[in-house]
């Protein structure tokens, strides 16, 4: 579903992944210790785990990331012309408020 989310405007992509993440590692010691060591996953991980934190560069990317893409779907459905207009405020909607709770989290200690 997490993949399937990169493709598919408004179906969360990262809760997936975390989601799997989090259940595969429970499964298996051994992919837990290699996410937790993965250079580029294991700090994020660690500071979630820890502090429920996420990092400024993380929040950032993220945000342009969902602004990116609901400006996609708004050039798409105004392009495309047969909609409501709920079908283009829903996940625009959706995406303001995963940014706003995702900026409300801390940043980790450094």
């Amino acid at each position: 579903m997490g993949i399937l989310g990169v493709f598919v405007p408004g179906l969360p992509t990262t809760v997936f992944i975390l989601l799997a993440a989090y259940a595969a590692s429970r499964g298996s010691e051994r992919l837990h210790r290699y996410l937790m060591r993965h250079p580029r996953f294991g700090p994020m991980i660690h500071d979630w785990q820890a502090h429920g934190a996420v990092s400024r560069r993380a929040k950032w990317a993220a945000s342009w990331a969902m602004l990116f893409c609901a400006l996609v779907l708004l050039g798409i459905m105004l392009a495309a012309g047969s909609h409501r207009w709920w079908m283009t405020a829903l996940p625009i909607a959706c995406m303001a408020a995963v940014a706003a709770w995702l900026w409300r989290r801390p940043e980790p200690p450094r």
